[in-house]
């Protein structure tokens, strides 16, 4: 007797929901608003893990005190305004007249709370420390909050539009009673939490009394369908009005069918290899007799030989099918605080043969390369791709894939003394802030949970000059000179190889005809952002 996949069995039930409900698809999708997801959440804690499948639904239900539109530009939210007093002293007027989803007035103290909370959630794999840390938080009136810093700190109301605002009643609350929904309280947002199964789905309910008014959906499911094919088969049954991250392999003919509508935009998300830089020797790289060796992900020839053997418009092309852009630093061309003077690496196995000889290694080394399963566009033909490369330099690379929440645990504490575990991943990141301080701060400054820095650093990557720059960027209030400082520390730390990028994603959408989906940099789908036509 044959036996159906975790992921056979999942389509299968999506076939036997979408058959009967055909026939009245104009009926059902009235107000109810069906969404797939191509990522599992791993909370709806709003402040356990800051990862996009989380941030967005969070977005729903809990918001921040600064918003952001389609282009990630601040924007008023439940602070109505606000302003620097001085060069360490920020000031926030609260929106009046909000209240949480269980009827209790929002006030200043909802906002202190939340600043208690948020940096603090126990067994955080990525947390939100480095947005609130330096920060001291006061307030002044209901309706009025102070912010001191104990130097300038211009990215004040970036840092606040990243995580949401909880009700001090559950500043408390544990992540597991986050998702079980025992949050009375509930936040200001939208919509309210009705059912969250796991690895399945959330359906949310409207925010009748919202201080912004009245949302078009009745209820918004979002089914996590981590197959790709699957999420397209849901909406071309009818299962589902939207899907997201929409196959390469199908973008063209999506958008030939008069049925649909198709959106993208280019994404703030970088997709990129980080890698040991901290152990003498690193548990997945080996001699070419299987011998242990010094790791040698620390010799800058060799991250460069790395680098310089990777084919970036051969993955565009082939892979992404032309759904990318070659990347050469943390985000593209156009946003705050990226280099001019940045390019791809150019794709030159000869010249990385000699750089892997001039460090040392003529004859290579053997090394696994581990990366998540369907959490990123085509990761898996990734990582596939790219240890070929690398196989052609001369290092006999393996790879090893694994369900995300296994993934980035292992990722970031999975090694003895709850260090990274792996030698060298693939990874994604999509810039919160939309500007370049976002990135540098998570994923390449030095590791240091007490001042908030690094905390997504899984390579432990650390150097002096780039930190000490980054610093510089941090303090400086003029936004042309903050912009150079930022641009001069992507400089130092992909000069150096702190990481290796790859390309930069374009986000797409496709859903039925009647409904129209706006996109967004930051990869969010956003029951907010779709409408009917």
């Amino acid at each position: 007797m044959k036996t159906l996949s975790a992921t056979g069995l999942k389509a299968l039930k999506l076939a036997i929901l979408a058959a009967p409900v055909i026939g009245i698809a104009g009926i059902a999708s009235a107000q109810e608003l069906k969404i797939g997801l191509s990522a599992e959440l791993s909370s709806l804690d709003p402040h356990y893990h800051n990862l996009t499948p989380n941030n967005l639904m969070a977005r729903h239900i809990y918001e921040p005190l600064v918003g952001q539109d389609e282009k990630q530009a601040l924007k008023p939210a439940l602070a109505e305004s606000w302003k620097a007093i001085d060069d360490t002293t920020w000031e926030f007027k609260l929106r009046k007249n909000v209240k949480f989803h269980d009827g209790s007035p929002f006030t200043a103290d909802d906002v202190l709370a939340t600043m208690q909370r948020a940096p603090n959630v126990p067994k955080s794999p990525s947390s939100f420390n480095a947005y609130v840390r330096g920060k001291e938080f006061s307030k002044v009136d209901d309706h009025t909050i102070r912010i001191k810093t104990t130097e300038p700190a211009p990215l004040v109301p970036t840092d606040l539009s990243t995580f949401g605002i909880i009700s001090a009643k559950c500043k408390d609350t544990t992540t597991e009673d986050f998702n079980l929904g025992k949050c009375a309280a509930g936040g200001t947002g939208p919509y309210k939490q009705a059912e969250y199964v796991a690895g399945d789905r959330v359906v949310l309910t409207p925010n009748e009394n919202y201080w912004g008014g009245k949302e078009p959906w009745s209820k918004v499911t979002f089914r996590m369908i981590t197959s790709a094919p699957t999420r397209v088969a849901a909406l071309l049954a009818g299962d589902l009005d939207v899907i997201e991250n929409v196959p390469t392999s199908d973008v063209a003919r999506l958008k030939g069918d008069a049925k649909l509508n198709v959106s993208s935009t280019v994404s703030n998300r970088v997709i990129y290899f980080h890698m040991d830089h901290f152990r003498e020797v690193s548990p997945f790289i080996k001699g070419k007799d299987g011998s242990e060796i010094k790791n040698p992900l620390r010799n800058l020839k060799v991250r460069q030989a790395l680098s310089m053997a990777i084919n970036r418009p051969g993955i565009v092309e082939r892979i992404m099918e032309k759904e990318a852009i070659p990347a050469g630093q943390l985000l593209p061309d156009g946003f705050f605080g990226t280099s001019k003077k940045l390019k791809p690496v150019a794709f030159d196995l000869n010249g990385a043969k000699k750089l892997l000889a001039e460090a040392g290694y003529p004859n290579g080394f053997k090394m696994k390369l581990h990366g998540p399963i369907n959490r990123y566009l085509n990761d898996t033909k990734i990582i596939e791709a790219v240890a070929q490369m690398f196989s052609r330099l001369g290092i006999e690379t393996e790879v090893e894939t694994l369900p995300s929440a296994n993934f980035f645990t292992r990722a970031s504490q999975g090694g003895q003394g709850n260090v990274p575990e792996f030698s060298f991943i693939l990874v994604g990141w999509g810039a919160g802030t939309g500007e370049s301080s976002d990135s540098l701060k998570a994923l390449l400054a030095t590791f240091d949970p007490k001042k908030g820095m690094g905390a997504t650093n899984r390579g432990r990557y650390s150097n002096p000059a780039f930190d000490a720059k980054l610093d510089e960027a941090l303090r400086t209030v003029d936004d042309a000179k903050r912009d150079a400082a930022l641009a001069e520390a992507m400089e130092i730390s992909m000069n150096d190889v702190g990481l290796i990028p790859t390309h930069y994603q374009l986000n797409t959408w496709a859903s039925r005809k009647g409904v129209k989906v706006q996109a967004r940099t930051d990869e969010y789908t956003l029951a907010t952002g779709i409408r009917k036509e």
